[in-house]
């Protein structure tokens, strides 16, 4: 008898007798909605280090100029549904297109397809108004807009919702990765900055 065919022997010896029984899983979780999905979106946000703005339909263009700060050269994806006075509509022009083009842009604004409220996750299917992937990856400030009716309680609310044809971008805080000493690092993988708008419905 090998090695190999002696280990699975006693393997198979010691589930003989093991209760098969299938364990029961506790799915509650899929059916918990919070009281409030977006002052809890609102707060898992913020947990993870991003800004958030909570606005009007008649303050965001305000609200998008104060979170761009001091960028003056700004991406948007076409479709985006406000005017941003100075900013580039991705592809209308060039300096938009190709990652080094993109790299040259301080700041992207994008709307978002769903927010997650338990995660504080937004989530991207690259639609108008949200242009494709290295668009909202490339610029080292993102805002992101979203409307509080797009907030959903949790991740299964989020995967029924979603389009699984169409590409994602799950996006929750700015981009950060630690080293062996657990020192957080920003940056690294996308955005340094994420500033999300949550719009009244």
């Amino acid at each position: 008898m090998s090695a190999r065919e002696e280990i699975l022997a006693a393997v198979r010896g010691a589930l003989r007798e093991a209760d098969r029984t299938e364990a029961p899983v506790p799915r509650g979780y899929r059916t918990v909605t919070p009281p409030d999905v977006v002052d809890l979106f609102a707060e898992r946000v913020v947990d993870y280090r991003a800004a958030l703005t909570r606005c009007t339909p008649a303050e965001l263009p305000g609200a998008v100029r104060q979170a761009l700060g001091p960028a003056r050269k700004v991406v948007v994806p076409a479709g985006f549904p406000i005017d941003v006075p100075g900013a580039v509509v991705a592809g209308a022009s060039a300096g938009s297109g190709d990652a080094a083009d993109l790299d040259t842009f301080e700041a992207v604004v994008t709307t978002a397809t769903l927010g997650i409220a338990t995660t504080g996750t937004l989530v991207l299917d690259h639609g108008p108004g949200q242009g494709r992937r290295a668009l909202s990856l490339v610029p080292d400030v993102h805002v992101c807009v979203l409307r509080e009716d797009r907030i959903v309680p949790g991740v299964p609310q989020a995967v029924a919702a979603l389009d699984p044809a169409r590409p994602q971008t799950w996006i929750s805080g700015p981009s950060a990765t630690s080293d062996i000493e657990l020192t957080r690092v920003e940056g690294v993988h996308g955005p340094r900055t994420l500033h999300v708008i949550v719009v009244a419905s």
